[in-house]
């Protein structure tokens, strides 16, 4: 695992027509939407890391703090789960 760093964010995730709609709403753009709750959420996050990497070549930065993540890291965060 190489060294890579993590910033955490705040996903809102809302019903719409077709399924439901995931943002992060402290980063323009950062958006999508699914068929499901996990679908959207994991939509967004691609959303958002495919804004940090267009920011990061353009040397301008996303605004949060970041943690350091490595191996020996342990991060807790708690994901939805659709049960039947």
């Amino acid at each position: 695992m190489t060294d890579a760093k993590t910033m955490l964010v705040s996903v809102v995730i809302e019903p719409n027509d077709d399924g439901f709609l995931a943002s992060v709403p402290s980063i323009q753009g950062a958006f999508a939407e699914g068929d499901t709750v996990e679908e959207a959420m994991f939509n967004c996050l691609d959303v958002v890391k495919m804004i940090a990497a267009y920011r990061a070549e353009r040397k301008e930065t996303m605004g949060f703090d970041t943690v350091p993540f490595t191996s020996n890291t342990r991060l807790t965060v708690a994901l939805p789960v659709g049960v039947a």
